[in-house]
């Protein structure tokens, strides 16, 4: 138990020092800045070419959404998940080894070219993450946790990152041990990193973008409105991509029967849903 609690505790300082390192030294390798720099830089387009133009610069909960950004981004990691996970992890481990099981890696990539793993790493993830995004709509107790995102009525960049902390928990959960047992040494994740956020960000975004024929492989904002839409045309939702929209055209999941510019947002319910931060993070438990 104290080992755990000095991962615990190491985790909580190695995280505070990589916050304060990331802000004050990494410049363009920033996360927090360019995070700052990216939702900015959307919300200007947004501001400038406007998809739903009633909607204004500063939509319905638009606040509440630019805290979502803060805290799920930097706050929520500093406060639980940096540590929560690396005592997962020791956890996880340590009962492997009483077994006489190690995790070590089956697939091994790590003398491809670095832009190789760069695309093998976005395509394992986001298969994954495509598929863990199914299962919040299908399981139950899993939905409530992510009606937070759902309760959003008028889209915006920051919407992106309008989910319950808990879900960071669920994707990293799901996504360990497939990545654990891939060998990348991928250099440069953070131009990875940069262009997952900026097309989470433009899929959000007030802004009438397809990509042309990109569209069958990069989500978009006129894919993914069809996603928040109120009214389903399937029992748990359509247009599960993350970053890419492939899946859902090899899966049939895939949905965009017209321009969905002023189609109603939300879910059967919402007009219940609360509508204040901490109302919404205690939603899930009190459901349960």
């Amino acid at each position: 138990m104290e080992d755990y609690l000095n991962t615990a505790l190491n985790a909580y300082r190695g995280f505070w020092q990589y916050l304060v390192y990331d802000i004050s030294h990494q410049g363009l390798q920033s996360a927090f800045w360019r995070l700052m720099v990216l939702s900015v830089g959307v919300w200007l387009l947004e501001i400038a070419f406007p998809w739903r133009k009633a909607q204004g610069m500063f939509r319905k909960d638009f606040w509440l959404d630019a805290f979502y950004v803060i805290f799920n981004s930097f706050l929520f990691p500093l406060m639980l998940f940096a540590a929560l996970s690396s005592v997962a992890e020791a956890v996880l481990r340590g009962n492997l080894a009483v077994l006489g099981i190690t995790i070590q890696p089956l697939v091994m990539v790590v003398d491809w070219p670095n832009w190789l793993q760069l695309v093998a790493l976005l395509v394992l993830t986001d298969f994954i993450q495509w598929n863990v995004h199914r299962l919040l709509h299908r399981v139950p107790w899993l939905w409530q946790f992510h009606k937070i995102h759902h309760s959003v009525k008028a889209m915006g960049f920051a919407a992106h990152l309008r989910f319950h902390p808990m879900e960071l928990v669920f994707y990293s959960s799901l996504q360990y041990l497939p990545l654990a047992l891939i060998s990348f040494k991928v250099s440069d994740v953070f131009l990875l990193q940069i262009f997952t956020l900026t097309i989470g960000h433009l899929n959000h975004a007030n802004l009438s973008l397809q990509y042309g024929p990109l569209k069958y492989v990069l989500n978009n904002p006129a894919m993914h409105i069809w996603h928040h839409a109120h009214q389903q045309p399937q029992r748990y939702g359509v247009n599960f991509g993350i970053t890419l929209s492939l899946w859902d055209y090899l899966f049939g999941t895939a949905y965009i029967p017209q321009n969905g510019r002023d189609e109603p947002l939300g879910f059967s319910g919402d007009e219940n849903f609360p509508t204040g931060f901490w109302q919404q993070l205690l939603y899930p438990f009190r459901k349960a």
